[in-house]
């Protein structure tokens, strides 16, 4: 089916025109475009995010050394920097985040039915932040601290498939528990929180929607204990108690019982305490849920590492955003063309390998065969050596 086509043509094409048509038509992001449409600067702000490019100067040099290809890329004619830096610029950003939601639920279909390490069958997330340092002379919109600009990638990752089914980006200086509010939680899914997400006012709200959520306790709480369950002690769970608390205003934003599990882990030698709305699993499977936290830490080190969302091609808001939704968009067709295309490589082999293959034209799947062994020739006894 993709006999003659470029890799990255192949990959392109697990991302819908049509959807993408929808998303430009409702910010009239081609309005009065002639030279750059907004397709065509996704897929150079793509290629330059599979490509590792350093800069938009760099992505049209290497573009410009292949003008031969560019209409069998879909690019069609060559790109002007000037024209590049401009749309990343002025063009709304919201069409490449909508567009890069369409392909999150493309993926969230996909793997679906993909469990995971865990035995779980709810849902389970882990939401955090990452913080991006930026210059503040040049980022002047991004307030952080008195000397320094960042912005704040927040994102609710799902453990069991690796797909970011919510991102959001702000400025530095947001705090992450306000992102909560614009998360809707789904009933009978867990959500695995650091202790700085500890507000038990929005925790007593995930409990309400019908979900769980497990998070690590801060030092110094007040509270009592209720019960104690005996049977659960071991030489890794050192207490399972239902607790309530004591102190005026913890209890006021959360007056139901929790659960308070100590966890003892035999790998780093520390001692973990745990609270949870939920009364049913077991504190070993407690203390594993929260263990899986870490996959949004890989996410967010994977997407820094092998994609641009560090050094940025523009200083407006709307330029980082531009570039930070199209590198998502890059990690989702590349996630998405894993599952469809049956890959067994990780997503860090399946991008490297993409990204030294982008002008080839053989099919994805037989980049990834293992090449046959060639068996040595035998030397002839005529023939004269190097090396005696």
């Amino acid at each position: 089916m993709n006999q003659g086509k470029y890799v990255f043509s192949q990959l392109v094409e697990f991302a819908s025109p049509t959807s993408f048509r929808t998303c430009v038509n409702r910010y009239n992001g081609n309005y009065k475009v002639k030279e750059l449409p907004c397709w065509k600067q996704f897929l150079c702000m793509a290629f330059g995010q599979l490509t590792h490019r350093e800069s938009l100067r760099d992505t049209i040099l290497c573009l410009s050394a292949n003008t031969d290809k560019l209409y069998h890329l879909g690019i069609g004619s060559l790109v002007s920097l000037s024209a590049l830096a401009k749309a990343n610029e002025k063009r709304d950003w919201r069409i490449y985040a909508d567009f890069a939601n369409i392909l999150i639920r493309q993926a969230k279909s996909l793997y679906g039915e993909d469990h995971g390490e865990l035995e779980l069958s709810n849902p389970v997330f882990a939401i955090d932040a990452t913080t991006v340092d930026l210059c503040l002379s040049a980022f002047t919109w991004a307030k952080f601290r008195s000397t320094k600009a960042a912005i704040k990638i927040h994102a609710q990752l799902n453990v069991k498939t690796a797909i970011p089914e919510f991102i959001h980006i702000t400025t530095g200086k947001v705090h992450e528990l306000n992102v909560l509010d614009l998360i809707s939680f789904q009933p009978d899914s867990f959500y695995v929180f650091d202790r700085g997400y500890t507000d038990f006012k929005r925790l007593f709200h995930i409990h309400k929607s019908g979900a769980f959520f497990v998070i690590r306790a801060r030092d110094r709480l007040s509270f009592k204990r209720i019960k104690s369950d005996s049977t659960a002690r071991s030489r890794q769970i050192l207490c399972d108690q239902t607790i309530c608390f004591t102190n005026f205003y913890p209890h006021s934003f959360y007056p139901h019982h929790l659960r308070r599990i100590k966890f003892f882990d035999a790998e780093s030698r520390k001692t973990l305490v745990f609270l949870t709305n939920n009364f049913e699993l077991k504190p070993t499977e407690i203390a594993t849920l929260y263990r899986h936290r870490w996959k949004i830490e890989l996410f967010f080190k994977w997407i820094k590492q092998h994609l641009k969302v560090k050094s940025f091609w523009g200083t407006s808001s709307n330029a980082v955003k531009t570039q930070i939704w199209i590198a998502i968009s890059a990690y989702l067709l590349v996630a998405i063309a894993k599952k469809k295309l049956c890959l067994k490589n990780s997503l860090y082999e399946i991008l490297q390998v993409i990204s030294i293959s982008i002008f080839d034209r053989a099919v994805i799947t037989d980049l990834f065969d293992r090449p046959k062994q060639i068996p040595d020739r035998e030397v002839s006894p005529n023939q004269l050596t190097i090396f005696e």
